[in-house]
């Protein structure tokens, strides 16, 4: 038998997806854990919430394997995956209630802007303090990179809704900020 050249043979993600398909326990295990890390940080922006960010990972590598047939390698298999976990992560945020409206008296809005001195940790903690709603969008379009249109998809809203919900959440997390560094 003639081994194949280097440039013909199928990658690692090629392997792990044929074996996935064949429904192989070892290769959904190994794909599982090639993308679980990154995927549940995800997930946890979006919900805030540890056991809630666990349970919408378990729920969307279950539709990974169901759905794995329906990918077609138009995009990397990491977005393909992500774009499940994002959608699991929403459902669960919506079965939890968590979404908040925009309570104009309860969150003035003045304008504020960034210190200096900002590090991480601290945006990171004021971004957890957002409403479910702000903090899912601000999550999607600013740290997941998706479209106001996508999003608008995603969470059954308006792309003017989208927007408005992103312009208040960084007007909220400008004051959370302020608060720290004043």
């Amino acid at each position: 038998m003639i081994p194949l050249p280097a440039s013909d043979a199928p990658t690692e993600e090629q392997l792990l997806l044929a074996g996935c398909r064949a429904q192989d326990r070892a290769s959904q295990y190994r794909l599982y854990q090639r993308y679980k890390s990154a995927m549940f940080s995800s997930a946890l922006r979006i919900l805030r919430d540890r056991d809630l960010a666990q349970d919408a990972l378990q729920e969307a590598f279950v539709d990974v394997f169901r759905q794995i047939e329906s990918f077609r390698g138009e995009s990397a298999l990491g977005a393909w995956i992500k774009t499940i976990v994002v959608r699991s992560a929403l459902r669960v945020l919506r079965r939890e209630q968590r979404m908040e409206v925009y309570d104009q008296e309860r969150h003035p809005e003045p304008l504020v802007a960034w210190h200096d001195n900002l590090t991480g940790e601290a945006l990171e903690k004021a971004i957890g303090e957002l409403p479910a709603g702000y903090r899912a969008v601000f999550c999607l379009i600013e740290i997941e990179g998706y479209m106001h249109r996508e999003v608008a998809e995603l969470l059954g809203i308006s792309e003017g809704t989208s927007k408005s919900q992103l312009f208040h959440a960084k007007k909220m997390l400008q004051v959370k900020l302020h608060h720290l560094y004043a």
